[in-house]
């Protein structure tokens, strides 16, 4: 018989002490909806009655002139109540019609002439969506085939164009200088020039070179593109899946011939976007149709035209690094070549953001840059997590890596060694400030044990790792907006413009405010983005809000704050200098006078209810690039710092790549909210994974051959790595919120090079092409033989 043991009482659990914000792995406030499927999108509004369902007829043609365009058999069908074609747009609105935010080159629908294979030719309005798709197949289009500029190759050699003239809009007022430029593919080119490259690479005593290609890609977000447009006493509205409602709010207002305050845009939290929901897609066409017809109108797009609205641009990078005897860098050229597709979008933003950071984090003596945006008759490319950096990423740590096996040098220290360092100078000309590159590649070295020997090969599959650092600049200039009601009950509403789409930044942008408020910040509501109620905000992307917005949000409760105190001064009759403002309300520091907040709104006002009202702006600033140059003493706000390193096996005999370990690690300053840094993190780090494994459209003479799921490779669960660790890193930035910066796009930059690397490491050759498929790896190794 043994002793029967009595365990002491625990004492009686305390309730935990609710924290304010910043530092707390909150979850995120919509998890269970979103989980659950409860959460409301744009798409599951349901129909109002009288809606008419718009089914779009696309072009079968690259390029091509429009002779005629026969709807009379759509017309004719049971339930259609119109077909409107360019051509009738054009007739309300004329050269309106025609948006973008670089250059007005995007037509609502096609006029005239089309100029990539699946552009919208025309509209069917029906009383349901089945009919109006059924429709849109009935209608003929008779067209005059032109020559096509089908790729980079073809725009450069100029035999045929893409767009008669450049027409910058009046979005970008940098641009302004091309307005008119004929006979050319080239919507924008960024130069960046430090010392005599020429002179450095031939005294060079080691050269490296590469042409790297990143194909186009999808964003491919769960929740697919879904647009409602109707007017309402003489306003235009709209409740549409858009990351930059203030945007669309301006466009549409400027094709309309309207004041903004007729233009209302609306959204709902996003269902993931990536960038594919960003500027000009179907608001356009539906403020358009709306406002000529006088219907309330709706347009859904499906997941085969979803590929039809917007790419993530091919890049192709011939690029050459040197070093001395020394193993110092002395040279990088950089001839960066962006496939824009048939419109602009923002291109000519990429070209110039992804360039000057073309060199990589690296101290490096002469650079020559080139970064041209070009036309070519595809689909439009447009703004992709990491904004055309993770191309000119997988040239730059190419080259490095290749550089430092040239030397017979470690990749990693190599690396460490040459890293930028705070308050180095970028070879962009603009100096270095929370920017720990080196942390980082420290960080996810360790974290795959980057010293420990690699497992020895079977005879089938080989073992390798790689490593590799991204580096990109924050959209700059921006500005943000931020409006804060405080309650009589002490609960918050705060109104701002930031797009929530999963990235949890209503979570944070509260935590932000109940930090300064001393406010549990599960009690500061986060009014989505409705342009009637809430302040203007540049842009939901770059990864910009948790700094920019953020810093509103700070300073608006700041302001709140300093109110609140204000008011309790004058109740008190005493300094404001002697009050503090804590959990319980409004406290003299020096005897026992408290009240809550409630008890001080009430006294204010006397009326149950009452709410005190704050607003505040953050404008970043930056200075332009030199002309001749391109280099700039404030190229930035700030710096993303990032790095990943990844243990692969590879297959010989099929090419299969299987991933035991992924370590991805990002510097963001200060972790608003730990938990949804690392969701970050880990999310770009698969998306980087689908870029370096699978991804890729695939065009034939203009044609999108792949633009199904059934065809388009996606990572699955299967392919995810065995193991992935997010590192957060910790350099706080002087005039961030709380030193924090952005981190949705850092983790996406270095993963392709990580792989390519350790391909390299595992079977001795180096793939300059994206994705590295089964069949591509196999094909490099039977070259080796």
């Amino acid at each position: 018989m043994t002793d029967t043991v009595v365990p002491t009482p625990l004492p009686e659990a305390r309730p935990a002490e609710p924290r304010h914000g910043v530092g707390d792995r909150r979850t995120r406030f919509d998890a269970l909806g979103r989980v659950r499927g409860t959460l409301r999108y744009t798409g599951d509004e349901g129909a109002v009655p009288g809606t008419a369902f718009a089914g779009v007829h696309r072009s079968t043609a690259p390029h091509a002139r429009i002779l005629s365009i026969d709807t009379t058999a759509a017309s004719g069908m049971d339930g259609v109540v119109g077909v409107v074609t360019g051509a009738d747009l054009a007739a309300v609105l004329g050269d309106r019609m025609v948006t973008g935010p670089a250059f007005a080159d995007q037509p609502c629908l096609a006029v005239d002439k089309v100029r990539f294979v699946g552009e919208a030719v025309a509209v069917v309005l029906a009383t349901d969506l089945a009919t109006a798709r059924a429709a849109a197949d009935e209608i003929a289009v008779e067209y005059a085939e032109l020559p096509p500029v089908y790729d980079i190759d073809d725009a450069l050699r100029g035999e045929a164009f893409v767009h008669d003239e450049l027409r910058p809009s009046s979005v970008f007022a940098d641009l302004a200088h091309l307005r008119g430029v004929r006979d050319t593919n080239v919507c924008y080119e960024y130069r960046q020039v430090l010392g005599d490259t020429a002179a450095e690479h031939a005294a060079a005593t080691t050269t490296v070179s590469a042409t790297t290609w990143t194909p186009p890609t999808q964003h491919v977000s769960i929740e697919l593109p879904s647009t409602t447009a109707w007017v309402d006493s003489g306003r235009l509205e709209m409740l549409t899946t858009t990351q930059t409602p203030s945007y669309v709010r301006q466009t549409v207002a400027t094709m309309l011939d309207l004041p903004l305050s007729r233009v209302r845009i609306t959204t709902r939290p996003l269902g993931g976007s990536f960038g594919t929901k960003m500027y000009d897609r179907l608001e356009p066409l539906a403020a358009a149709l709306a406002w000529t017809t006088g219907r309330r109108v709706r347009i859904d797009a499906t997941r085969e035209e979803a590929f039809l609205l917007t790419t993530r641009h091919g890049a192709q990078v011939i690029g050459t690094i040197s070093a001395d005897s020394g193993g110092e860098l002395v040279a990088v050229s950089s001839d960066v070549r962006y496939d824009t597709g048939a419109f602009a979008d923002v291109g000519p933003r990429i070209t110039a953001k992804s360039g000057l950071v073309a060199p990589g984090p690296y101290r490096i003596r002469s650079v020559d840059v080139r970064s041209r945006c070009l036309y070519t008759n595809k689909v439009s490319a447009g703004p992709f997590r990491g904004f055309g950096v993770p191309q000119v990423t997988f040239s730059h740590e190419t080259l490095i890596d290749e550089l430092a096996r040239a030397l017979g040098e470690d990749p990693y220290r190599f690396r460490r060694r040459h890293l930028l360092r705070e308050g180095d100078v970028a070879t962009v000309g603009t100096r270095m400030h929370s920017a720990d590159f080196v942390s980082c590649l420290d960080g996810v070295t360790a974290a795959i044990g980057w010293d420990e020997e690699t497992p020895p090969g079977d005879g089938r599959w080989v073992h390798g790792k790689g490593v590799a650092v991204g580096f990109k600049a924050v959209l700059t200039p921006t500005v943000a907006n931020a409006t804060l009601n405080l309650n009589q009950d002490g609960s918050a509403t705060l109104l701002i413009s930031t797009v929530d789409m999963g990235q949890g930044s209503d979570t944070i942008m509260a935590q932000i405010a109940g930090e300064v408020l001393s406010l549990d910040s599960r009690r500061i509501h986060v009014v989505r983005a409705d342009t009637d109620a809430t302040p203007y905000d540049t842009i939901t992307a770059g990864s910009r809000s948790t700094y920019h917005t953020g810093n509103a949000v700070r300073l608006v409760a700041e302001a709140m704050r300093d109110k609140l105190i204000g008011f309790a001064a004058e109740l008190w009759d005493v300094p404001a200098g002697v009050l503090v403002l804590d959990a319980d309300g409004v406290a003299h520091a020096d005897d026992d006078r408290r009240i809550s907040l409630p008890e001080l709104v009430h006294a204010r006002f006397g009326a149950a209810g009452a709410t005190v009202t704050t607003a505040e702006n953050f404008t970043s600033r930056w200075v332009p690039y030199d002309h001749d140059t391109g280099r700039t003493e404030k190229a930035t706000e700030h710096w993303f710092a990032g790095a990943a390193a990844v243990r692969i096996a590879v297959d010989t005999w099929t090419g299969r790549i299987r991933t035991p370990h992924l370590a991805v690690a990002g510097d963001v300053g200060r972790a608003i909210n730990p938990t949804l840094v690392e969701q970050q993190l880990t999310g770009a780090a698969l998306m980087g994974l689908g870029h370096a494994l699978f991804d890729e459209l695939v065009h034939d003479h203009g044609q999108l051959t792949n633009a199904t799921l059934l065809d388009y490779q996606l990572p699955s669960f299967a392919d995810v790595p065995e193991r992935l660790t997010p590192i957060i890193v910790e350099s706080a930035h002087r005039d961030g919120p709380f030193g924090a910066k952005g981190v949705g796009e850092t983790g996406i930059l270095p993963i392709a090079p990580a792989y390519s690397a350790a391909v390299r490491d595992a079977c001795g050759v180096r793939i300059t092409t994206l994705p590295l498929t089964p069949e591509r790896v196999v094909e490099h190794l039977e070259d080796r033989s």
